[in-house]
Formats: structure tokens, sequence, C-alpha cells
């Protein structure tokens, strides 16, 4: 495929600006694709190269990178970094989805968001943890070229450069450590046999509290759920709306005898409403779904 998809994303919509805020509140704002229209871009794009498909497909699909994105918020890094990374992940993602595959774009491109934003760590991350104090700075310009001299250090050794640079034993092992790790691939193949596999950095970044495709659906869900709320609860008399809401929804909640004496009816009389409604209320949802 013509790498001008790479090209036609350079809008605020698609890069997060100064304003977070803004830019999230925007990508929420996005309608979500059903199956069928999701599926019809995708083959516009993957047969015809329709450019046009493929902003739409990158566009409806930001919000799942704010879920992702939000999930490697520990690290310490910008927040509107990661989700520019994630965002040239989905990019890529769309580039290569196949339609004829049988999969969601969502469950096909959270591989490829995770892999953007993995890089991404690896390449800031690591670097602001190595030298974050004076003393770390210092043993990380001069124990390098120690290091030529001595190799691996003994305890006695690691004593003496501790006490020629003026910092703490403890720390002269630990830089020693860093320094002497290998780097690995980001993410070892599944038929592999190298004993490194479970090390891999795609296997210890991601955040197992946070399942983004889960993430994603719930939020869809809640959203369907509240718009059935919604159009059940308008299909209730003003009475029984006014009763619901003072008894349900509103922060101070009102009682049966409050309720009693601004209708001028019994108490009795409103509990029988609120449950009368309230089984109004389920039957529409009932319907509605």
């Amino acid at each position: 495929m013509s790498n001008a998809l790479s090209l036609n994303f350079g809008s605020q919509i698609a890069f997060p600006d100064h304003n977070l805020d803004s830019y999230i509140r925007s990508v929420k704002a996005i309608p979500v694709l059903t199956v069928e229209e999701e599926r019809e871009l995708a083959e516009r794009l993957y047969n015809d190269e329709d450019l046009k498909a493929a902003r739409q497909l990158v566009v409806s699909h930001l919000r799942f990178v704010l879920y992702i994105a939000h999930s490697y918020r520990g690290y310490g890094l910008p927040q509107a970094d990661l989700i520019q990374e994630g965002n040239i992940g989905l990019i890529k993602a769309v580039k290569r989805f196949n339609p004829n595959v049988g999969v969601r774009l969502v469950s096909f491109a959270v591989h490829w968001i995770r892999a953007e934003i993995h890089e991404f760590i690896l390449r800031n991350w690591r670097i602001v943890k190595v030298v974050t104090t004076k003393a770390q700075r210092k043993l990380f310009f001069n124990l390098r070229s120690m290091k030529k001299r001595l190799g691996w250090l003994s305890q006695e050794e690691a004593e003496n450069v501790a006490k020629d640079l003026g910092v703490n034993t403890k720390d002269v092992i630990e830089m020693e450590k860093r320094m002497s790790m290998q780097d690995v691939p980001f993410d070892v193949p599944n038929d592999s046999d190298d004993e490194n596999e479970v090390f891999a950095p795609a296997a210890y970044l991601e955040d197992s509290r946070y399942d983004p495709a889960t993430l994603v659906e719930q939020d869809e869900w809640e959203e369907h759920g509240h718009e059935q709320l919604q159009h059940a609860f308008e299909k209730l008399d003003v009475r029984s709306q006014d009763i619901l809401k003072k008894r349900w929804l509103n922060e101070k909640k009102a009682t049966l005898q409050e309720l009693a004496d601004h209708y001028k009816v019994s108490a009795e009389r409103i509990r029988q409403i609120e449950g009368n409604a309230l089984k109004k209320l389920k039957k529409n949802i009932n319907m509605a779904a």
C-alpha cells in the first residue's frame, strides 16, 4: 500500500496539541463505527487504497488509543506523547489491516499501538532512569572508562571506585548492573526457544491491570446503556419522572413524606407511583434492547 496514508493525519484530531483535554473531548465525541461500516471502509482501503476510508477508520478508533496510553501513565512520560505514539501505531495498523481475516480492526490494532508506545518508553524512560541523581550521573560518565580497564568489578574494586568518585559502593554496583544489561528484542517470536523470551519488553512493559479491548467494550456498553435509560425515562409521565429524579438521581435524596407533601397525597401513594415507574422503566429498557 502507498506510503501516502501516513501523510494524511497532520490535523489536531490525529495528534494532540497543547490542549490535551480539548483533544480528548473531541475524540470521545467521534461516533463509533458499526461492524458493517467498518468492514465497508476497510474493504475500500484494502481493495482500492481509498485514503478517505483510511482516515475515517483511524479517526473513529482514536478513542481506543486513549485507553491504551492511559494504562502506561506510570512511567512519568507526557500523556500527550504517549497518545501521539499510539496514534502512529494505529495508522500503521490501518495500513496493514486485512478485512478478509475476519477480526475487528480494534483487535488487530492493539498490538501495533502497544508496540509504538513500548518503543517510545524504551527510548525515553531508560535514559531518564539511568542518570537521575548527581551521583548516578558521575558514575555513568566515569564508570564506563574504568570498566574498560577493570572488567567486571569485584567487591574491593567497587569500593575503591566508590571512594575515588565520592559515592556509595551500592550505587557503583547498581550502575554497573544497569550498564552491563544487554538489549533484548522488543517482542521475541512465539516459536522462539530463546530463554530470554519471558524478559522481552513486550512481556514486562504491559500493564496487565488494564485490558484496552475490555475497557473500550465496557465504555461503549455503558454509553449504550445510558442512552437506553434516557429514552426509557422520557417515556414516563412528568410526575413519575420527577419522583424518580428526586428519589434516585439527585445528590440530596427526597423522602417519601417530602414528596407526599409536595404532591398532596399519602406517602404510600408516592411509594406506589415510584414502584410502578420503576417497572415501566425496566420494561421500556428491555423493549429497546
